[in-house]
């Protein structure tokens, strides 16, 4: 299929989503009510995605008229424990998304064929005094069946965030059932085909366009999770580059510190393939919902449960993922200058990620916690790349002295200024930093990228060609007038450790120059002129005088 014909489909998808959050909104805030559309859409998917592992089993078997949604409860528990090895997970054929939207379709039917017979309007069907119930069950039995499965911590509280008697949905049952109602039938309506042979990432792709629209309407709250695509797509270009200048066609695994909603490590599934990650993706998220929604994400981009391990914890004080580092590729955005407990604790200054550089991040600032953590972490031929606050450059005191560390061991690669205006929720230019632990040489490259954008509405955006223009200067990694500089560290330790791009790549004057001599020539021009119109003047009152 041709991109144009993608990127129709891909459209027209976003047609249908944009219109999808603007009827059901409501009273609900978007930011609230992107858990409804999300959760919604992935027990869709998770019910297609089960129906069709198990129909192409049969049909491959020489069935080709079985289908799994038509079959009897009773019949489908004897291969239950089977799918959940296999799947990780198990729906029951009744409690299949397609099948609650045909009880839904039909009993709105019933209720209006009821209304014309009888002249009057019925108001209620079954589902409109019990659907809430009904979803609660489902999501219930879906998360149950995996108890005691390997699969257990991927499942458990998925389906939390989606509060199906919540008054933000409406303040009687009947009336939060009729938009929940409402919510399933235009899901159900989506043109999202069969989800193994879309053209587009249909499922992930809607996910990716909910969690941007959101995100760009709820300020801080939705921009502090989310890193936009393409600076997804730069991060993981830059990890996946080996000291050669080559892209990687496989990795071992990834990781990403901060995850979120777990964008940046999905952008490895699709630039190498999700089956080149070998031996799968790797994140920790403190925030509940947002560890939720990165789940969701993960089984929305067809990501099995064997191949993700996505923790719920504060990643600095409480790291899930011992016994995975080290990771050939690092990638993160993580929160600026959060607080942490830092010397408050004072195990953390033994902490093998964090001792080496004999000071903890300060307090108030844990930006170079973050750093610290990811470098401990990263294998010796592995490249981490992490979105930073400009602050921690130039700053004195504890990050200055790990900024030291960092020169002195030649663990910095580079340091990349972003355009302003990049990321939802922030206007600040941030700034890429990449760490290596096998570098060929005692220096830094840094790049200044701040004019690599276009601006859509309110926010910059990297092009394609800005990307490639970034990465062009990244790997040539060579000195360009007002754009690239390459310094030694022992000149970098002359300027106080002081990592920002600006201290050593020139700006451009882009002030029009003048000239001085033409400037007085035009002044003294003025100044006759002013001269002749004053005595002008006086004349015209000397006459009105006489």
């Amino acid at each position: 299929m041709s991109d144009n014909k993608r990127e129709q489909e891909r459209n027209e998808l976003y047609r249908t989503i944009w219109t999808l959050a603007n009827e059901l909104r409501g009273s609900v805030d978007g930011w609230d009510f992107k858990q409804y559309v999300l959760g919604i859409l992935f027990y869709r998917y998770i019910s297609e995605n089960f129906t069709s592992y198990i129909n192409k089993g049969e049909w491959d078997a020489g069935n080709n008229e079985f289908d799994y949604a038509k079959i009897d409860d009773d019949v489908a528990e004897s291969i239950r424990d089977e799918m959940v090895q296999e799947k990780g997970f198990f729906i029951k054929p009744t409690e299949l998304f397609n099948n609650l939207l045909l009880k839904i379709r039909k009993e709105d039917k019933e209720v209006k064929e009821k209304s014309e017979k009888n002249g009057k309007e019925i108001e209620i069907s079954d589902l409109d005094e019990n659907l809430n119930e009904k979803l609660q069950e489902i999501f219930k039995n879906i998360e149950a069946s995996a108890i005691g499965s390997p699969s257990e911590e991927n499942f458990k509280g998925l389906f939390d965030d989606i509060d199906v008697n919540s008054n933000k949905l409406g303040p009687t049952v009947i009336k939060r059932n009729k938009r929940l109602k409402r919510l399933i039938t235009v899901i159900g309506d989506m043109d999202l085909g069969n989800y193994q042979d879309n053209s587009i990432d249909a499922f992930g792709d809607t996910y990716e366009y909910l969690m941007g629209m959101y995100a760009s309407n709820a300020g801080k709250s939705g921009g502090e999770f989310f890193t936009p695509q393409e600076v997804s797509e730069l991060l993981t270009k830059i990890s996946l580059l080996d000291n050669n200048g080559k892209m990687k066609t496989e990795v071992n695994k990834v990781y990403d510190p901060a995850v979120g909603s777990g964008s940046l490590l999905l952008k490895f599934a699709k630039i190498l393939g999700k089956d080149n990650v070998r031996n799968g993706f790797f994140g920790q998220e403190i925030n509940i919902t947002t560890y939720n929604l990165c789940r969701i994400n993960m089984f929305l981009h067809d990501i099995d449960y064997d191949k993700f391990n996505i923790a719920n914890e504060d990643t600095l004080t409480k790291p899930q993922h011992w016994d995975e580092e080290p990771f050939e590729a690092i990638v993160s955005n993580p929160p600026y200058s959060t607080k942490w407990k830092g010397s408050d604790d004072p195990l953390l200054i033994n902490d093998p990620r964090f001792s080496p550089a004999g000071i903890l991040a300060p307090k108030s600032y844990a930006d170079m916690a973050f750093i610290m953590h990811a470098l401990s972490w990263l294998a010796t031929s592995g490249v981490a790349a992490i979105v930073c606050f400009p602050g921690i450059f130039y700053r004195g005191g504890a990050e200055q002295k790990i900024r030291k560390y960092l020169i002195e061991n030649n663990y910095i690669d580079c340091i990349i200024q972003l355009p302003s205006n990049l990321f939802f929720g922030t206007s600040i230019a941030t700034c890429i930093m990449v760490l290596k632990k096998s570098k060929t040489s005692n220096d830094v490259l840094f790049i200044d990228a701040s004019a690599e954008c276009v601006k859509v509405t309110n926010n910059n955006k990297l092009t394609d060609k800005n990307i490639d223009n970034i990465m062009r200067l990244f790997t040539e990694r060579q000195d360009m007038e007002y754009t690239a500089k390459v310094v030694p560290n022992s000149v970098i330790g002359e300027n106080d450790f002081n990592l920002s791009v600006s201290t050593y790549v020139e700006k451009k004057d882009t002030r029009e120059k003048v000239d001085i001599g033409e400037l007085n020539r035009k002044i003294a021009q003025i100044v006759a002129r002013e001269q002749v119109l004053r005595e002008e003047i006086d004349k015209i009152i000397r006459e009105i005088e006489d």
